[in-house]
């Protein structure tokens, strides 16, 4: 009798197997990567100045509130929530900024008190889904809606100028070792998300609540607490994002942010987060916001109408919802 082993074509499927969930498991960002680099080719053969050195760092300069929301809503999403309030966030908080800096606050103290106020409006939003059990779309949406009124109600419909001369206004257009300051803030703030929500429990619990949330509960898990947490988080970061539009800006306006939940959204479902949590990736959030910050600087070089810029994130949106839901509703039933 031979002693060959009686199982020994096994092997090359157990790596097939391999193979295949390592592109399951990296497939979204791949192909995020692969669509942001045609979307850059293209731009670059259809304008003469998009490669420039200074039409780049005036994407990473714009681009910085976004990929600094996206990242919570990174979190966010892959919980199973969403939070349509980050626009409106951004907005209160741009103007309630030019609003104490023009009554004599410190920056440094209105900078404090915006991401108290940012902190506190999401974890007002963070209770109610949470701990009150309120789908976070009801939620959020009225949160859009009474917040943004406040920002009006402030305003009265007018801008309101910061001083050229303040420090704050450093915030927004600084130049640090030749890189807009604001890019700056979206690394740090991106190193940190990536950290957080690969390297601790906090960012497994994320996940495991999108996945099951009565098993991580079972496990001795407070869901509702770290629930609380990723929106209070979200609300910080949209108020930091809205610190550094007024400061670009130079001004404070109710009508900033808007569309801005959309092209977050749009920016974190397009780098591969599942809609249907238990599923996110910060690397693919990076490529989705860049790649949707690109196709607004690129449309506007072309000299095309800046109000395809809508048209294109929704179409954005659509698409990256139908993949996600064939994507992964494939990769459910292959288990």
């Amino acid at each position: 009798m031979s002693d060959a082993p009686l199982h020994t074509p096994a092997a090359p499927r157990v790596r097939d197997s391999t193979w295949r969930d390592a592109v399951l498991a990296n497939g979204s960002v791949v192909s995020i990567a692969l669509f942001f680099l045609v979307v850059c080719v293209i731009f670059s053969f259809a304008t003469d100045a998009f490669l420039s050195a200074p039409n780049l760092l005036n994407i990473l300069r714009q681009s910085a509130p976004l990929l600094i929301v996206a990242a919570a809503m990174t979190f966010v999403i892959t919980t199973g929530g969403i939070d349509l309030s980050v626009g409106s966030v951004l907005a209160l908080v741009a103007t309630l900024s030019a609003t104490l800096l023009q009554l004599g606050l410190p920056w440094p103290l209105t900078i404090l008190a915006m991401l108290a106020i940012g902190t506190a409006l999401g974890a007002l939003q963070g209770y109610f889904i949470a701990y009150e059990r309120i789908p976070a779309f009801i939620v959020t949406l009225a949160g859009l809606s009474v917040i943004r009124g406040f920002a009006l109600l402030i305003t009265g419909g007018y801008s309101i100028p910061v001083e050229a001369t303040s420090p704050f206004v450093a915030i927004g257009r600084a130049w640090i070792l030749g890189v807009p300051a604001p890019a700056w803030i979206a690394v740090v703030v991106l190193a940190l998300a990536y950290l957080v929500f690969n390297q601790t429990p906090f960012g497994r619990y994320v996940t495991g609540i999108g996945a099951n949330a009565e098993a991580v509960r079972r496990a001795g898990v407070n869901t509702q607490l770290n629930m609380l947490f990723v929106y209070v988080i979200s609300g910080a970061v949209s108020a930091l994002a809205g610190i550094i539009v007024a400061a670009r800006l130079g001004s404070g306006s109710s009508n900033a942010g808007q569309g801005f939940e959309l092209e977050v959204i749009a920016a974190v479902v397009l780098g591969g987060t599942s809609l249907f949590g238990g599923r996110g990736t910060i690397t693919g959030t990076i490529l989705g916001a860049l790649t949707v910050a690109v196709i607004a600087n690129g449309l506007i070089l072309a000299h095309l109408s800046p109000f395809l810029t809508p048209i294109v994130t929704g179409v954005i949106i659509l698409v990256a919802i139908w993949l996600n839901f064939r994507l992964f509703r494939g990769a459910v039933r292959s288990r």
